[in-house]
């Protein structure tokens, strides 16, 4: 959105965006923007609160009152509340805190593929009361899957599963439904998950987090360009950055 805006404002009209991510607005230095601190898909903040929302979409429209730009403010405010009770929700098993470092590919291989397994009856619980997942982008079953980005991060000239894709598109594919396949499975028991308490959960507390973390520096050292592209843009939500390292 932030492109386009240049594009609206070359023909006259006068754009202003939110912002979730502030680095993306820095780099592309749309005309108008409000950078704001929530969860991603959460532009406004707070669910269900008017008068918190009212105030961000204010704030924003107000920076049509710059003439010229780039202007990037950023919103003052926290969302309002006290913190999520995390009581009423915790992982449908207990999973063994991932080791610090991930060297040895044959023991990362193995924890990942013993972690998927344990989750596989809470997946299927999930699926069933869904009726549907969103699981199946890579075109892999979930072990294969655990297999290849295990594989990948212990070598990253590991080549493609799929013949008939690059091995760019299987990463982000295949991460994609790793990620996917945990929340399901984790949120397959009854009550209300926090968010943010799924995320602290996923990339703080599993081996699946720390291999996807540990993805984007192993595409930088990958030979192939294209997945040299691809790692700085692997998802890993803003709020959890600073396991990057």
């Amino acid at each position: 959105m932030g492109g386009l805006g240049h594009y609206l404002e070359r023909e006259g009209i006068a754009t202003t965006q939110i912002s979730l991510i502030r680095v993306h607005s820095e780099k592309i230095r749309p005309p108008r923007a409000l950078a704001v601190p929530f969860e991603l898909g959460r532009p406004l903040g707070t669910p269900d609160d008017p008068g918190f929302q009212k105030r961000v979409l204010r704030a924003a429209l107000a920076l049509l009152e710059a003439g010229e730009g780039p202007v990037l403010a950023d919103f003052p405010e926290r969302p309002p509340g006290p913190a999520p009770d995390l009581t009423g929700w915790a992982c449908p098993i207990n999973l063994a805190r991932p080791a610090e470092t991930l060297s040895g590919p044959e023991r990362l291989a193995r924890a990942l593929a013993e972690e998927v397994g344990r989750l596989g009856t809470w997946h299927a619980i999930s699926r069933e009361r869904r009726g549907r997942t969103t699981v199946g982008v890579s075109g892999l079953e979930i072990d294969a899957i655990a297999r290849f980005l295990a594989a990948f991060v212990g070598d990253p000239a590991t080549p493609s599963p799929r013949a008939d894709r690059s091995l760019a598109v299987m990463l982000k594919t295949a991460s994609e439904d790793l990620k996917a396949y945990y929340l399901e499975a984790a949120t397959a028991q009854p009550g209300a998950a926090p968010s943010r308490a799924l995320e602290d959960w996923f990339w703080g507390e599993t081996t699946a987090g720390r291999v996807l973390l540990a993805l984007k520096g192993a595409c930088a050292r990958c030979p192939d360009e294209a997945v040299q592209r691809l790692g700085p843009r692997l998802v890993v939500p803003h709020t959890q950055k600073h396991r990057l390292g």
